[in-house]
């Protein structure tokens, strides 16, 4: 395989997406081990490292993507590659799991194609790729977790313990979504992909991503208060504190100097935030 190839596939780059496979975790009652861990191998190493490769090959970026500062010119293997690692999903997916969690990665694969695929390319709407990342980046990502962790059907997954916090992962996606486009301005605009944060513009991007947060996490109070303890509440509070932190004192340096909503600022965010729900989210599975 060559180094390139390797590069965009961004195995890294699926921690940031780790906290809405270890929030379906914590709401496992009798998780199958096996389910569990396969589940994060084929969602960590083989669909979303294959959603990377699928949209590199297509965007051809030459400025900084998500967990890519320098991305090297990109060639055929990549796109093969990314095929590869979806089918190897599937086929495990529903040999060791079963068929409603395969056609759940199958949605989501053929989703994240249609969102950089020249044919449709959704991500040059910015209302339609914001919508199609909120729902399957957060609330269908969630389910079909929830489905390969506890070996279940979908159907079983209509309950309010499981509906809830499926859409508030969509919340928290929807708000921090547009963050991750907002130094991608001008890359998209030589595309012509008319992205949310493009539309909403820097200072926009930055008010767009607060109120999220803020429905988001009126929602998890509800959330917390209703199936957990108090102190589950304030641990998540906690949790969520050195973000908001970092986000408020970045968005006054940006007031006063846009050029500063760069790649290296938003990394430092998504990995900050990402690495304290993973932390939260893990202890939550722990004490269970």
């Amino acid at each position: 395989m060559q180094k390139s190839t390797l590069l965009h596939l961004r195995f890294p780059f699926s921690f940031f997406l780790l906290p809405v496979y270890l929030f379906a975790l914590s709401t496992s009652n009798s998780i199958d081990l096996t389910g569990a861990t396969l589940t994060f191998i084929l969602l960590h190493f083989f669909l979303y490292p294959a959603s990377n490769g699928y949209n590199s090959f297509f965007d051809k970026d030459e400025e900084s993507i998500g967990g890519l500062k320098n991305p090297p010119v990109v060639t055929k293997e990549l796109y093969y590659t990314s095929l590869a690692l979806d089918f190897i999903a599937l086929v495990l997916g529903a040999l060791f799991i079963n068929l409603e969690f395969m056609l759940l990665l199958l949605a989501y694969g053929l989703a994240s194609k249609a969102y950089s695929h020249p044919a449709l390319r959704i991500k040059k709407f910015p209302i339609l790729g914001w919508i199609t990342a909120f729902f399957f980046q957060g609330y269908f990502t969630f389910l079909m977790a929830y489905v390969g962790i506890n070996k279940v059907s979908l159907i079983e997954t209509f309950e309010i313990q499981v509906q809830f916090p499926a859409i508030l992962s969509s919340l928290l996606l929807g708000g921090s979504y547009p963050m991750t486009q907002i130094y991608q301005h001008k890359e998209d605009a030589k595309r012509g992909d008319n992205t949310i944060s493009r539309k909403l513009g820097v200072l926009g991007t930055f008010h767009f991503t607060a109120v999220f947060f803020i429905i988001a996490n009126a929602g998890f109070v509800i959330y917390f208060l209703e199936w957990f303890e108090i102190s589950d509440l304030v641990l998540f509070q906690i949790a969520l504190t050195p973000s908001l932190v970092y986000f408020a004192l970045w968005y006054f340096k940006v007031r006063k100097d846009s050029s500063l909503a760069n790649y290296q600022s938003t990394m430092r965010l998504n990995l900050l935030s990402s690495a304290m729900l993973n932390l939260f989210f893990l202890m939550q599975v722990l004490s269970s």
